[in-house]
């Protein structure tokens, strides 16, 4: 099969669909790989590093969506869509549920919508957004310290503290992937770390892992708002898959918190846990409102590309393997996993959680492969 893997055009966006030892992979078992020149090159994957692998390296992005099967990371930005074709299938980010007019544009497009986000695996846990979320998660405590500076408008407070001083409070809200690899960080910081969630059995776990260093709460709404108030730094990390972040944080709630605290909304690829969230980009990463500074950036992982790049090409390249070996349509059917992943299907909407946020009708991912 053919498979193309275009350079990201999103701000700051310097991971890539695959590693040169995906490729590879890929390239062995009888594919060709058609990457846009410079995909890799910011994060130290060169062209010579693809060519060498079996690539064949091409020098524009349209080259690269000629192919029947695009492998990317982020949701196609405003120039990319025009390259998009009728049944062609993407695989990536998509993140629909809070972009109702990219859901419309794709949708038009009629290609096949595969997000990684939505795929699962026979635990019923998501694979593919998992190792993304490990390194939002830690990458949300070291720029969140770095928001508390007094220069960056934080309210200067160092979140280990020093001898004689007390520590910085995190709260983090939502103990999966994300929130249990920021508490991880924040802990081994020295903060003072609180953890809230909804799962008992999972909070019991993290308990157990952390031994009494971590102090859990159960995440009903007094207990959020108490530690909100409370906390220098807020990691909202909330996740219901392929649907809209739930709204924890209300604006008063917002305005009620510490002045010069930091509100890291990791949950804002799915539009954000706090009503005063509002996407953010690497170039310009932070607003303060309500007194509070807001760090919403949508590719968080960006920030260190080459680490994430290699992570998620780790959890892909089954999945790539399987739908160019067997075809989309059979990879689909063979797995229910995969199949979880399909979002969009020539020009309906078959993940139930994203037809309920945006209001279209629900086509059954099994009934639309026929």
């Amino acid at each position: 099969m053919l498979i193309g893997v275009p350079k990201e055009i999103k701000d700051h966006e310097y991971r890539v669909g695959i590693t040169p030892a995906g490729v590879r992979t890929l390239v062995d078992a009888g594919h060709e790989v058609r990457m846009e020149t410079l995909a890799g090159d910011r994060i130290g994957f060169s062209d010579e590093l693809y060519r060498a692998a079996g690539a064949k390296i091409v020098s524009s992005a349209a080259k690269a969506y000629v192919c029947p099967l695009i492998v990317k990371i982020k949701e196609p930005q405003p120039g990319e869509i025009p390259l998009l074709s009728e049944g062609q299938v993407l695989f990536t980010y998509l993140h629909l549920a809070a972009d109702p007019e990219l859901t419309r544009q794709l949708m038009e497009r009629k290609i096949i919508g595969i997000a990684y986000e939505t795929v699962t695996d026979l635990h019923g846990t998501l694979p593919l957004l998992t190792p993304m979320s490990e390194v939002a998660g830690r990458i949300a405590i070291q720029a969140g310290a770095t928001a508390l500076q007094l220069a960056n408008g934080g309210n200067g407070v160092l979140l280990g503290g020093v001898p004689g001083v007390f520590p910085g409070r995190v709260a983090v809200l939502g103990a999966g992937t994300v929130g249990a690899n920021a508490a991880k960080v924040a802990l081994g910081l020295g903060a003072e770390v609180t953890l809230l969630d909804v799962s008992l059995p999972r909070l019991r776990y993290l308990d157990d892992v952390f031994g009494g260093r971590l102090r859990t709460r159960y995440s009903e709404a007094a207990a959020i708002e108490e530690q909100v108030r409370k906390a220098d730094l807020v990691i909202g990390s909330v996740l219901l898959p392929g649907k809209r972040a739930p709204k924890l944080l209300s604006r008063a709630l917002v305005q009620s918190m510490k002045p010069g605290s930091v509100l890291m909304d990791v949950a804002i690829d799915q539009g954000g846990c706090a009503e005063t969230s509002r996407p953010t980009t690497h170039s310009s990463p932070t607003y303060t409102e309500e007194g509070v500074v807001h760090y919403c950036v949508t590719n968080m992982p960006a920030a260190c590309a080459r680490t994430a790049t290699q992570a998620l090409t780790n959890a892909t390249l089954p999945y790539v393997l399987a739908l160019a070996n067997k075809g989309w349509k059979e990879a689909l059917r063979a797995n229910p996993g995969l199949l979880n992943g399909l979002n969009l299907h020539l020009g309906h909407v078959t993940h139930p959680g994203l037809a309920s946020d945006l209001g279209y009708p629900w086509v059954a991912a099994e009934t639309a492969l026929g």
